[in-house]
């Protein structure tokens, strides 16, 4: 199991990070990425916190944890700047908060993440077709998550998916342990918002890609 967005006690998760990973490798993951909700004024607090745990862990040899972060409700106008200091404060790869329906997330957002270069526009909600387009040109993926309100929109961005280019790829959007999927469930999940087998595994086949550009360490 590859899963880039999940979250400790560092943003709004239920553990410490020690124990996430634990509780991760016991799920199945080879490769978890910590991707703490973050704005412009306290990813410098909470990067070097995530990068110490990953060094600490990823010294085993047991799993590869990889350090990102979720920019969350910063505005439109702040995402490049948000995008880049993360990047400067050593987060590996940078998700965006789309623009989920459930939540109030200010328009403009998706599209702001997308020209600032995320790596992810996580449950980007229902995502204008020349936004998907420009995530396609611009190599940004579309988030199908596990996220309970978020995945509301998941056949929607399925869909776009299809009639953009836009590649995708899964998140649990984990706070806790019980929301860390298998890899047979996350398959399910993808299943159930519409994609067939061949797409779901270029979905996985997406995250491999990234964990390889991030140099994840081999496992």
């Amino acid at each position: 199991m590859i899963d880039f967005h999940t979250h400790t006690l560092l943003s709004d998760g239920a553990l410490v990070p020690a124990e996430h990973i634990r509780r991760a490798q016991v799920r199945g993951y080879r490769i978890l990425g910590m991707s703490d909700h973050v704005d412009l004024a306290t990813m410098e607090q909470i990067i070097p916190v995530l990068l110490t745990a990953a060094a600490r862990e990823n010294e085993l040899g047991e799993m590869a944890i990889l350090v990102g972060v979720e920019l969350t409700h910063v505005r439109p106008t702040h995402i490049a700047e948000a995008t880049a200091l993360a990047r400067r404060c050593g987060s590996q790869y940078v998700i965006c908060h789309g623009e989920t329906i459930a939540e109030p997330v200010q328009p403009g957002t998706n599209r702001a993440a997308i020209e600032a270069g995320v790596d992810i526009l996580a449950h980007p909600g229902l995502i204008s077709p020349e936004d998907a387009t420009l995530a396609a040109q611009r190599g940004v993926l579309l988030e199908i998550t596990a996220k309970t309100g978020h995945s509301l929109c998941n056949g929607y961005v399925v869909n776009i998916s299809r009639q953009t280019g836009a590649k995708l790829i899964f998140g649990s959007d984990a706070h806790d342990p019980e929301q860390m999927p298998t890899r047979d469930y996350a398959e399910a999940i993808c299943r159930g918002a519409g994609l067939d087998q061949a797409e779901s595994v270029a979905m996985f086949a997406e995250a491999e890609k990234l964990a390889q550009k991030l140099n994840a360490p081999r496992k």
